[in-house]
């Protein structure tokens, strides 16, 4: 028995003895998510957990300052009428519902309720592999604006694996999506989150359609609203997608001949 616990206890440390970087890593991790997890009747947090700048010594990140690319209305219609009829139905999907590039390469048609109005998120694509979304919270229903799902509805049509693949079938390359576009694509999320605020859209209702997580109690108790597709149509319809149509499908003949068959 000696021996066995010696041999699992050399396979926890490197060759000084001492614990390898990542057991460190995540015991450090898990003792700081128990500490944080403690709430008190009211479901807030009895040790916040803040970052200690002067006493870590580390520099202060401003997040005002950080790098963060977005679109306007007349970018995003430049993107889409120079796009082919697939990126520019892509494009605009990304920039109508805030889906991560991910989750958007991994659509298929069954994803959609029949008149594509709502959208089941429930799979994700990274390094060209299918996993599952990102967080707990990205598994969710976005909302669809009929011109959109209109255009949705004609470029599924016939097709059985995912929407937006090569000629073999498996998803675009996330590099492939971002130089068809001349942009980093997420600036389209960026895109309908202000859209979505310019309409003054509630911001459980944001979070719920982004993926995010519940961020205060309040957010908790708002869980339920989610669950109603008849306030949640009304917000979508509201908001609109926040493009001119004119350009929006493309250029290109074969986007005007699709859209004319499925009219």
């Amino acid at each position: 028995m000696s021996g066995l616990r010696a041999t699992k206890t050399s396979s926890r440390l490197g060759s000084t003895g001492r614990a390898k970087t990542s057991s460190r890593w995540k015991i450090l991790t898990s003792s700081g998510l128990v500490v944080a997890s403690v709430v008190n009747d009211e479901g807030e947090q009895v040790y916040p957990r803040r970052w200690n700048h002067d006493f870590v010594g580390m520099p202060i990140i401003d997040k005002s300052k950080q790098h963060r690319p977005t679109v306007t209305e007349t970018e995003v219609g430049e993107i889409t009428s120079h796009s082919s009829f697939r990126f520019g139905v892509l494009f605009t999907l990304l920039a109508g519902t805030g889906l991560r590039i991910g989750e958007a390469l991994a659509l298929k048609a069954s994803d959609f309720t029949d008149d594509f109005r709502v959208l089941h998120v429930t799979r994700s694509i990274w390094h060209g592999r299918e996993q599952d979304p990102k967080t707990p919270a990205a598994v969710r229903e976005v909302d669809i604006a009929e011109p959109l799902a209109e255009m949705l509805r004609a470029f599924a049509k016939g097709k059985d694996g995912y929407l937006f693949s090569t000629r073999s079938g498996r998803p675009i390359g996330h590099r492939n999506v971002n130089r068809a576009a001349g942009i980093g694509v997420h600036a389209l999320r960026r895109f309908r989150i202000e859209t979505l605020r310019r309409a003054r859209v509630p911001e459980e209702l944001i979070g719920l359609w982004l993926g995010h997580a519940p961020r205060t109690i309040t957010d908790l108790y708002a869980e339920g609203l989610k669950r109603d597709r008849v306030w949640r149509r009304e917000w979508c319809e509201r908001a609109g997608l926040g493009l001119s149509w004119s350009g929006l499908y493309g250029a290109r003949n074969d986007a005007a001949v699709a859209l004319q068959k499925a009219a």
